[in-house]
Parts: C-alpha cells; sequence; structure tokens
C-alpha cells in the first residue's frame, strides 16, 4: 500500500474539506476498482478565488494553479470516500477550461494539475488526459477538474 498521507505531509499539503453537492450527485463514487470524481471547481475554504473566462481576465499561469486548486479539491473527495492511501494510480484527469474562443491554451493550463498529481504520486500520478475549452463552467469558474482514480481492494 501507498502512504500518500505521508507524501502530502512531506510537501506541507492539506487536504481541504470536500465541498458539499448542489443538486442530486456525489463528488466522489466507487465502481470496483476506481474512484470517479464529480467535477471540482478551484474552492479556496468555500468560494471561488477568481472567476471569469482564462484568455481574458485570467492568463494561463493563474488558470493553471486554479487547475491545481481543482485537482486537489477532487483529491480530497478521494480520500473522503475511501482514504487517500487507497491510491494506487491516478488513471485520467479531465479538465475543463472557459476560455475565450480565440484561447487554445487549454493544455497549459490543465498542466496545473497534472503537475500537482505528478509531484503528490511520481510515477503513479502519470495519467491521460482530456483539456476541454468550454464558454462557460458553474459559478462562472474559469477551470474544473475530475478524476479517475484506480484503487486498492
Amino acid at each position: 500500500m501507498r502512504i500518500w498521507n505521508d507524501r502530502l505531509v512531506e510537501l506541507g499539503i492539506t487536504l481541504p474539506h470536500v465541498a458539499a453537492p448542489v443538486g442530486g450527485y456525489a463528488p466522489a463514487v466507487r465502481s470496483g476498482m476506481y474512484v470517479h470524481t464529480s467535477g471540482q471547481l478551484p474552492f479556496v475554504g468555500g468560494t471561488l478565488p477568481v472567476t471569469g473566462k482564462v484568455g481574458d481576465s485570467i492568463d494561463v499561469a493563474q488558470a493553471a494553479d486554479l487547475a491545481r486548486t481543482a485537482a486537489l479539491n477532487a483529491l480530497a473527495a478521494v480520500d473522503a470516500l475511501v482514504g487517500i492511501d487507497a491510491v494506487v494510480r491516478i488513471v485520467k484527469v479531465t479538465g475543463f477550461v472557459a476560455s475565450l474562443p480565440s484561447f487554445t491554451g487549454q493544455a497549459h493550463v490543465l498542466n496545473g494539475a497534472s503537475s500537482f498529481l505528478h509531484d503528490v504520486f511520481g510515477p503513479a500520478g502519470i495519467h491521460a488526459r482530456s483539456a476541454v475549452g468550454l464558454a462557460v463552467l458553474p459559478l462562472d469558474s474559469p477551470v474544473e477538474v475530475e478524476l479517475q482514480v484506480e484503487i486498492a481492494s
């Protein structure tokens, strides 16, 4: 079994509280050996630190940091469901970026989430990924991230 809690402590990372769902869904569900998270916004202390579109009022570096925060929130949902130490590997990251039509750097934004997951899980954090650009996300969030995680039995 991996000891990911120790790695989080080593990195100075504290998992936040899981945001309460605003509808008829769960923050994360387990199916067999996998946990699938709902899309997580980059809430900090229960609020979005910034709203708007990437390529307009939000630059790539700021958006990448928001993607990291959203991935952190997704890990918190995994932890609340099965415990972070049950993680075997991060299988897939799906990221959504609210951006101007002319913005084409969605992959650069999602690098914030991917780098964070690699920092925490090392080779087990290398994953498949989709980076999707959209006109708008819930609450005018610039990014949203969901994870598919393989867990130990």
